[in-house]
C-alpha cells in the first residue's frame, strides 16, 4: 500500500504544480503522512482514515493563512473599468435604438432610456454583455 500512497502523493503534486492555484497540496500532505503511516499500520481503512484526517486537519489549519497570503488586488477588466466613467455620444443613441459611446478612447455599442444627441457626455451605469446603459451625465 504504500506504493499507492508514493503514487497519490506524486499526482496530487504534479496537479498541484500544473495548476499553482494550492488545489490539492492538502491531499498531498495526507497522502505522504498516510505513506509513512503505512510502513507501520498494514491495515488499509486505518490508512484511508489517517489520509482524510491529515488532510482536513492540514486544510484547516493552512487556509486561513493562505487567505490573507493572496494577493488580493482585483484589476478590472475593461468592460470593468468603464463603469462609473465618463463617455461622449458619438452616435445618436434612443430609447429604440443603439448609438455609440467613446468612453476612455475605445466606441462602445450603447443604449439609454432616454435620447441622446452626438455631443452629449454621458456616464456608463452598467454593461449588458457587449452594450454599455448610459445615462446623462448631470452637472
Amino acid at each position: 500500500m504504500t506504493f499507492v500512497w508514493a503514487m497519490l502523493f506524486l499526482i496530487f503534486i504534479f496537479i498541484e504544480i500544473a495548476t499553482v492555484n494550492l488545489v490539492t497540496i492538502w491531499f498531498a500532505f495526507g497522502s505522504i503522512i498516510s505513506l509513512f503511516a503505512a510502513l507501520f499500520i498494514e491495515e488499509w481503512i486505518w490508512q484511508l482514515v489517517i489520509f482524510i484526517v491529515s488532510s482536513l486537519i492540514s486544510l484547516i489549519i493552512t487556509k486561513p493563512i493562505v487567505s490573507k497570503l493572496k494577493v488580493k488586488n482585483f484589476t478590472p477588466m475593461n468592460t470593468d473599468r468603464v463603469i462609473g466613467k465618463r463617455g461622449e455620444v458619438v452616435k445618436k443613441i434612443t430609447p429604440k435604438d443603439k448609438g455609440e459611446v467613446k468612453v476612455l478612447g475605445s466606441i462602445w455599442t450603447a443604449i439609454s432610456d432616454t435620447t441622446l444627441e452626438v455631443g452629449e457626455d454621458v456616464v456608463v451605469d452598467k454593461i449588458e454583455g457587449v452594450k454599455l446603459i448610459v445615462s446623462k451625465e448631470k452637472k
